[in-house]
């Protein structure tokens, strides 16, 4: 890394560091939702429903379908802008992550099933990979790190996969959080020495 980076990866930086705060947008959604909601069996794109039924409503799905789009901007962006220390491949991981989550705000769940489910597939197999390759990339320069990265990229990718195939089953909400949580903090540790050094 060098001694001072440049104000694009200090802002590419900055993006992944302001990441993590997208769960806060789910518990104020969450919060607002009349019926019940469940952070352990229920997705999170349920929070983005627009439409309300007898049984269930989710007012503020504005927040939760805008904070798709824009932390999907603050993902992409961010590894844009931090393209050389993420390398090639990691970046475009990211980047096809992050425009998979802003179209998976922009395709509510009960708008259309199944352009809501393309939109977001990228996202669950693009993060685990990138992590996965980040941390082979970091493995001589940040050892710590690229360990930490790696074991994230696994965990994450093995809950994405019991997330798609769980289908509706009661842990199908924390499977989901698994596998998209643990990236905010993972690429925010990443960031972190770009941010602060000078």
């Amino acid at each position: 890394m060098p001694t001072t980076p440049s104000r694009a990866a200090r802002l590419g930086a900055l993006a992944f560091l302001l990441r993590p705060t997208y769960v806060l947008t789910e518990v104020v959604t969450a919060a607002a939702t009349r019926g019940g909601y469940s952070f352990v069996s229920d997705s999170v794109s349920k929070l983005g429903e627009v439409g309300c039924t007898a049984d269930y409503c989710s007012p503020r799905h504005a927040v939760m379908n805008g904070s798709f789009v824009g932390y999907g901007v603050l993902l992409a962006g961010g590894a844009a802008l931090l393209a050389r220390p993420l390398g090639p491949w990691v970046t475009g991981l990211l980047v096809v992550s992050g425009v998979s989550s802003v179209a998976t705000g922009m395709a509510p769940l009960d708008q259309d099933a199944t352009l809501h489910a393309l939109a977001a597939t990228p996202l669950f197999v693009g993060q685990p990979l990138a992590l996965l390759a980040l941390g082979h990339r970091l493995r001589h320069e940040r050892p710590a790190l690229a360990k930490g990265l790696l074991a994230t990229g696994i965990v994450t990718g093995a809950a994405a996969v019991g997330f798609i195939l769980s289908g509706d089953e009661q842990a199908a909400g924390a499977l989901e959080r698994l596998a998209l949580w643990p990236v905010l903090g993972g690429l925010a540790a990443f960031a972190w020495p770009y941010a602060r050094a000078r």
